[in-house]
């Protein structure tokens, strides 16, 4: 789904986070004219560890990871505008 939207947009980040059974999944893709200065696995990190998780891995433009508590599905998307932000 992320790299659906990823496609359709112009620039830009696309972050989802869903839950199942209290836990989440976090995935970022980042589109290649903006990889040298937004790292998807880096704001999917950032995301699982702001909801309690201990990391996340992938690529530049495509990351994913979990975290085990989905209720904070909010911070770990304040975690990502937090990053963008710096």
């Amino acid at each position: 789904m992320a790299e659906d939207f990823r496609k359709q947009g112009g620039s830009g980040v696309v972050a989802l986070i869903g839950g199942t059974d209290g836990k989440a999944a976090v995935t970022v893709a980042a589109t290649s004219d903006i990889i040298e200065r937004v790292n998807a696995a880096d704001l999917a990190r950032a995301a699982v560890i702001a909801m309690g998780g201990q990391g996340a891995g992938g690529k530049p433009d495509f990351a994913q990871g979990g975290a085990p508590d989905g209720s904070k599905a909010e911070d770990g998307l304040a975690a990502i505008r937090t990053a963008l932000a710096g």
